[in-house]
């Protein structure tokens, strides 16, 4: 395997989830070099990739089809943030968790339709509110501890708080 073959594999190995753009910023190649160098490494099954929420996440193959999308999930600093808060508190009413994150409404139901459709958080009915808990606390928090976030991408998500916010403040 080549060298550089082989220092993706240790950066998909170190940080599961990664997409794409990360690999090309973090590692410093060019694109259609990574491009070349995945499309082997997944040829060979030394790692697996899932497409999710416009964006391609790579794996290594220890991970099964729900830790990766939960794992892409995390990559998120907001999905993060909103498994946090339901870590720490157990469950949760949805204005609660966005008060607490600091995001709209909106934003928090962006998130949380794709937390639901990966089955990492439940929206069950108590009376007439709505209450969200986690599905498997457990194992979400040890996959909680695989992820580090990239500067680029807690760049994103604050950008989105600061839209959220001043959109909130003109209403």
């Amino acid at each position: 395997m080549s060298q550089t073959r082989t220092r993706l594999r240790d950066h998909i190995e170190a940080n599961p989830g990664v997409h794409f753009n990360e690999l090309v910023r973090t590692l410093d190649l060019a694109p259609g070099q990574v491009q070349y160098h995945v499309r082997r490494l997944l040829r060979s099954d030394a790692v697996v990739s899932e497409s999710l929420y416009g964006r391609t996440h790579y794996f290594s193959p220890a991970f099964d089809e729900w830790e990766r999308g939960v794992l892409a999930l995390f990559r998120r600093e907001t999905a993060r943030d909103v498994l946090g808060h339901l870590l720490e508190h157990g469950s949760a009413r949805p204005a609660e968790v966005a008060d607490a994150v600091g995001i709209a409404r909106s934003t928090l139901e962006w998130h949380l339709d794709h937390l639901t459709e990966q089955d990492v958080v439940r929206k069950r009915r108590d009376g007439n509110r709505v209450v969200l808990e986690l599905r498997r606390p457990e194992a979400t928090r040890e996959l909680l501890a695989e992820v580090s976030p990239s500067l680029p991408g807690r760049f994103v998500d604050r950008f989105t708080r600061l839209v959220d916010s001043l959109l909130e403040e003109a209403d």
